[in-house]
């Protein structure tokens, strides 16, 4: 670019634990390059915040309070979930997104999300050359879903990992203590619609002596081999965990979990797997249970965030806003793994239109061949991505977490109705 251009910055989706992390690494590395990019603009609940005009000045915070971003959980400039239609069916958002970067002299695009986030950067990225605004888009890979391809991980899912896999041992401790004369089972749901990442993390408590079931969106659900799993499981140690997707379905694609409801994204709506099946266990074994939902506990738990996970999130920042710099466009930076043991890995790049509405599932060989656990090459896979502690500091008794003051730029256009 000729001239030097200010950049927008956004947030989508789900939140985690090290999203903000991605975004103290976008905007510190722009702070080190202003002869390149200007002001920094975060949208104000996501890409909604360019549509309305709703932009935050980066500027007005401190280096300090840029730098607690790495340790604070959450969307510090406020997330959505909102996924653009095709320049074809909806020209009117294009058009309104090319006169609010105009507006503001905003050439650089920084989208931080998952799937359908990036299905959005990768529309914005051909406004250059379908309506003739140079705009370079970048996207920042987050999801606790893990379950963008190319990258050998996602930021987000490592810290989620480790809070269910630590949740999942000490839930198990408490059950085991108690089997005797009260609860034999306890059943843990985790997030996952279609891909059993996160429920697998509950599977590396196996080394540990713990009889745990999994069960994978990828493995459709047997009721009776399940229970005769569970049953085997209670006989000979006298208890067992189930971790238990949400996306957990049975084979004509009903989802144990469906509410009937939809999302802003068209997707089920999804809750309620752990009752099914716990209940489901009480009726047919009459074994007693507790049972429990990780939800927002999961991907909010920055006090136990992965080491891993924080540094891939910060570096993946960075070097998007290196690519851009660099004159990149619809493309995404990646973690590419080298070897297992020592771990190591390099931050790659990947081009935006193949990633753009595609899946990563769970490798057949990563899920043992009953269905209902995990496999050494698997552990070897997850084993490095929840390593490490980066606590965030305490005062009393409670996390220091950062709230920005999120000074919004004077508005230029006529209101924008979405």
């Amino acid at each position: 670019m000729a001239k030097k251009m200010n950049a927008f910055y956004a947030q989508s989706g789900g939140v985690t634990a090290v999203i903000n992390a991605s975004a103290c690494g976008v905007i510190e590395t722009a702070r080190r390059h202003k002869d390149k990019i200007g002001k920094v603009y975060a949208g104000r609940n996501g890409i909604i915040g360019a549509l309305t005009e709703e932009l935050i000045d980066t500027t007005k915070e401190t280096d300090a309070a840029i730098a607690a971003l790495r340790s604070t959980p959450s969307g510090a400039f406020g997330s959505c979930r909102f996924k653009l239609k095709s320049l074809e069916a909806n020209k009117r958002e294009y058009t309104r997104l090319i006169e609010v970067f105009k507006a503001h002299n905003i050439g650089y695009f920084f989208y931080n999300g998952g799937g359908d986030s990036a299905d959005t950067c990768f529309k914005i990225s051909q406004l250059s050359e379908q309506m003739g605004y140079p705009i370079q888009a970048i996207h920042v890979p987050k999801t606790v879903d893990n379950d963008l391809p190319i990258t050998d991980c996602c930021p987000g899912f490592g810290s989620v990992a480790k809070y269910i896999a630590v949740s999942t041992l000490e839930a198990s401790y408490d059950v085991r203590s108690m089997a005797k004369t009260s609860t034999k089972v306890f059943v843990l749901e985790v997030m996952g619609r279609h891909a059993g990442w996160i429920a697998a993390a509950g599977g590396l408590v196996e080394d540990h002596g713990i009889p745990v079931v999994i069960l994978f969106p990828e493995i459709e659900f047997d009721q009776k081999k399940f229970l005769a799993r569970v049953n085997k499981l209670v006989k000979e140690h006298g208890y067992c965990t189930v971790v238990v997707s949400e996306g957990c379905h049975y084979p004509d694609g009903t989802f144990l979990a469906e509410q009937g409801t939809r999302d802003a994204f068209g997707h089920a709506q999804l809750g309620g797997a752990a009752p099914v099946v716990a209940n489901m266990i009480k009726d047919a074994l009459g074994h007693k249970f507790h049972w429990a939902v990780a939800d927002y506990l999961q991907r909010a738990a920055r006090h136990i965030a992965s080491k891993t996970d924080v540094k891939q999130a910060y570096e993946l920042g960075k070097k998007a806003v290196e690519l851009a710099i660099a004159g990149h466009n619809s493309v995404m930076p990646t973690v590419d793994r080298i070897s297992d043991v020592p771990y190591k890995y390099k931050i790659g790049m990947a081009d935006l239109k193949d990633v753009a509405n595609v899946e990563k599932f769970m490798p057949r060989d990563f899920i043992t061949r009953d269905g209902f656990g995990i496999t050494p090459k698997c552990k070897r896979y997850l084993t490095p991505l929840i390593q490490g502690e980066d606590y965030p500091k305490y005062q009393d008794g409670l996390p220091v977490y950062v709230t920005l003051k999120n000074v919004a730029v004077a508005k230029k256009l006529p209101t924008f109705k979405l």
